[in-house]
């Protein structure tokens, strides 16, 4: 019965040392997230009027859709003189921001802290670097008054069905969702329309109007003009998520 009794304040020991790591971990991570969207939020107010821009860290200079994404970065801080945020990285996030950056807009990087250093382009006027994924995803949609999607993975393609849930749910308002290259886009329209709406009948038929597939540049920026100006803080207010 002692040999019992030992075990047994053993293991509430055990228990009362994993709980307290536990805790202390869990206000460490709550500590950071605060911070993070603090600032983030902060620096986002500063550049109130953007687009946010995604798409592949894989694409090269050479590359047509990197190509695209840098003239309408330009276009859109020329002529619509909103600033261009990315994820701050290479390839889609680069040209945008190059764009933007060679026509002597504001280029904006919200990057991310990897465990192997992801380069960071030099097109920037400002940053901010985040730990959490999930903090800079909402702070690259807190304000955006568009989101243009260029050809991606797994990121893209996640940030993507991310804003549009958010604008099915009406957790965010009601913003452009642009998606740049028809030849990629199309195939996911197709299941869209066709698998997911008509066959299975898991979304509405009007869900897949709450995005546009264009290449054309004049369109796009007539779409982003069209676009009322958001106020993250009145939708946050009138009870919807930011």
């Amino acid at each position: 019965m002692e040999s019992n009794n030992n075990t047994s304040d053993s293991s509430q020991s055990n228990n009362s040392e994993v709980l307290k790591k536990f805790e202390e971990a869990n206000k460490e991570r709550v500590q950071i997230i605060k911070k993070e969207f603090e600032e983030g939020f902060k620096f986002l107010g500063n550049n109130p009027l953007s687009v946010s821009v995604f798409g592949s860290s894989r694409f090269k200079e050479n590359n047509v859709f990197y190509e695209h994404a840098r003239k309408l970065g330009g276009k859109i801080a020329s002529e619509l003189k909103y600033s261009v945020s990315t994820g701050g990285g290479p390839g889609i996030m680069e040209a945008a921001n190059r764009g933007a950056f060679e026509a002597g807009g504001t280029s904006l990087g919200l990057t991310i802290h990897l465990p192997r250093e992801q380069h960071t382009n030099e097109y920037l006027t400002d940053k901010i670097e985040f730990y959490y994924f999930f903090s800079r995803k909402v702070c690259l949609s807190f304000s955006a008054e568009a989101y243009v999607f260029y050809p991606g993975g797994f990121g893209t393609l996640d940030e993507f069905f991310e804003i549009i849930t958010l604008v099915q749910t009406q957790k965010i308002s009601s913003v452009p969702i642009i998606l740049v290259g028809k030849k990629y886009w199309k195939k996911f329209d197709k299941i869209i329309k066709k698998h997911l709406s008509e066959k299975f009948q898991t979304i509405s038929p009007e869900d897949s109007k709450l995005y546009t597939i264009t290449d054309d540049f004049d369109q796009i920026i007539e779409i982003i003009k069209k676009a009322p100006q958001r106020d993250g803080l009145n939708n946050h207010r009138s009870g919807l998520e930011v």
